[in-house]
Parts: C-alpha cells; structure tokens; sequence
C-alpha cells in the first residue's frame, strides 16, 4: 500500500526505525524483505545505533570500546561507520580471565581477540554501548572499570570519576518478543550501570549521550532518509519547502519510545495494540497518548492514506478557492 497500491495512487516514502539492532543495515534490510516479500533497502533502515556513525567524525582512530551484541558484530559494524580502532569486553577478558572469572572460554569459533594489546597500556577515549548485552555482568564490570580508571584503561589506579564520553543507543527497559511478557531491554543494563556507578563512586551521576528512541536524534536522523528518499523519486523536489508542508505519521508499539518520540518530533503518532501496548477498546497510553490508536499496523497505514485523502482534497479546495475571481 505504501509502495503505491492505495486511493491515492502513489508511493508514500517509509523508513523503518527500531531500538534493536546488532545487525549491519543491509542485513536488517534483507530480513525484512525476506520476510514481508517487499524489497526494503538500507536506505530505509534506522537502528538504534544507525545515527551512531556520526561519532566517527571525532573518533575514527581514537581507540573505544564497544559493547554489546553476539562475538565480535558490533565491532565489526563499528569498523563499517568508520570506527578504526575497536576493542570489545570480551577482547579485555581474553587478554586477562582474570578481569571477569565467571564465563568459560570461547568453544569452537574464536569470538574475541586481543590483537597482542596489553590493555593496561592502552587507553580508551570513549565507551559506545551499541547493543543489548549478552553478558551483563562482564560488560558492566569491565565499562566501569574503563569509567572510573584515572587513565582510562582497565586496570588503571580508580579515580572514582568519570574519565572519558559514554554512548547509549537503546533506553526501552523491556521490548517484546514471542514470549508472553515484555522482556528486559538495553535500558535495564543503563539502569544497571548507573546503579553500579553510584555505589561504587558515590559522586557525580554518570553521564551519558543517548541514542535510539525517543531522543530527538533519532527523529532527525530519519528525516533525512526520508528527504533523500523523496530526492531520488523526485530530483527536482525542494526539499526545504517540503519540510515545511510534508506530514510525518510513526506507527509504533511502545508508548515510551515510539509515541513520545514521534509527538516530539512533532509527527502524527498511532498506536497499536499489538506489542507493548495492550489497552483495551478507547484507550490510550496516559503518560503518552497518540493522535490515533488502532489494533494493527494495517489499520495504522489504511488510517494515514484516508489521512492523506482528506488533506489532499482540501488542498485542493483551498486551491481552487484562491485562483476564483472575486465577483
């Protein structure tokens, strides 16, 4: 419907914004195809740490550490946004098991490496969390002690102060998956390391940068894959003026990302019944209520194209009305 098969007869440009990731673009991009037998490109494709790339800017050949996702994924897509100079936890555990004791060593395929470092020696300027942790306990041990480490290294003297920039990319707490209850998400490991940070420390709150929905970036990041969407359809188009008269509509699950997130990007929000949010018939999410809400995402999309209809029509009117003659 999206792609052109609608009342209105053309294609409405979409990108797709999760707080998961873990996944290359292109890869998300080819799931989702194969899935729903519609070709999604990458182009369309925003993941929690998607707007992260940006921060190679600064730090293409600085050295960080990146946590998160299954073995060496993230590192490797860190490498892709231009991050030259990656170590993970898992990198810093297999250059010393004694830094977290409580995991076995890597069986069959290699998952870490620490490229001959001696990591006692060789700083990190900056902490990017790009995924959900799949071992809570060592990526909490070893971020806090790069955190709190006079020189930023894992095994420096404690300065109990925050030595170098941390990066989040995902704040849900829980998300939902087939198992009957919401699950924990990447916000609970934020909630955890905060935790850790004041207990140990018992100083200044830690301080962080905040990718993935709600925060504004995320909607900023989206708005221009939608521009250049809209600029290979339509070379010519003025982008600038259609920032100015373009509705943006987000369909989405979970109240605490997806409909906060899009009211303060100042897009039209619906919600759906199918994930997070399960209200009944006539309800809405009380701390962030959508424009509509709806049982499914097809409600969703035929509810924005009869949106679109009625706007197109009386764009229409109002421009009859302004080339009439007065009498």
């Amino acid at each position: 419907m999206l792609n052109g098969d609608n009342v209105l007869g053309k294609r409405i440009p979409f990108v797709l914004l999760t707080n998961g990731g873990g996944v290359p673009e292109e890869e998300k991009a080819a799931d989702i195809s194969q899935m729903l037998g519609v070709e999604v490109c990458a182009d369309q494709i925003v993941l929690a740490h998607s707007p992260m790339q940006k921060l190679a800017l600064e730090y293409a050949n600085k050295h960080v550490l990146v946590v998160g996702g299954r073995g060496r994924r993230c590192a490797d897509i860190a490498r892709r946004y231009g991050f030259n100079n990656v170590s993970t936890p898992n990198d810093v555990v297999a250059w010393r098991p004694s830094a977290w004791p409580f995991m076995d060593p890597p069986s069959g395929t290699q998952l870490s490496r620490s490229d001959g470092r001696d990591y006692s020696n060789h700083p990190f300027q900056a902490v990017m969390v790009f995924h959900d942790s799949f071992d809570f306990g060592r990526d909490l041990q070893v971020v806090t002690d790069v955190l709190r480490s006079r020189n930023a290294t894992v095994d420096g003297e404690f300065a109990n102060k925050q030595s170098i920039p941390l990066f989040m990319s995902n704040s849900d707490l829980v998300f939902s998956n087939d198992y009957p209850r919401p699950r924990f998400g990447q916000g609970a490991y934020h909630v955890c390391l905060r935790a850790m940070w004041d207990a140990l420390t018992g100083g200044a709150p830690l301080e962080y940068t905040l990718f993935g929905k709600p925060n504004r970036v995320q909607y900023q990041y989206a708005e221009k894959l939608l521009d250049q969407l809209i600029l290979n359809a339509v070379p010519s188009t003025d982008i600038t003026q259609l920032r100015t008269q373009r509705r943006v509509y987000a369909v989405g699950d979970n109240p605490a990302a997806d409909i906060a997130g899009a009211n303060g990007a100042g897009w039209t929000s619906i919600l759906v019944r199918t994930g997070v949010f399960a209200g009944g018939p006539g309800a809405n999410d009380l701390a962030n209520p959508a424009d509509m809400v709806v049982d499914h995402v097809m409600d969703a999309v035929e509810w924005i194209i009869k949106s679109e209809l009625k706007h197109t029509e009386t764009d229409a009117a109002s421009k009859r009305a302004s080339r009439s003659e007065p009498f």
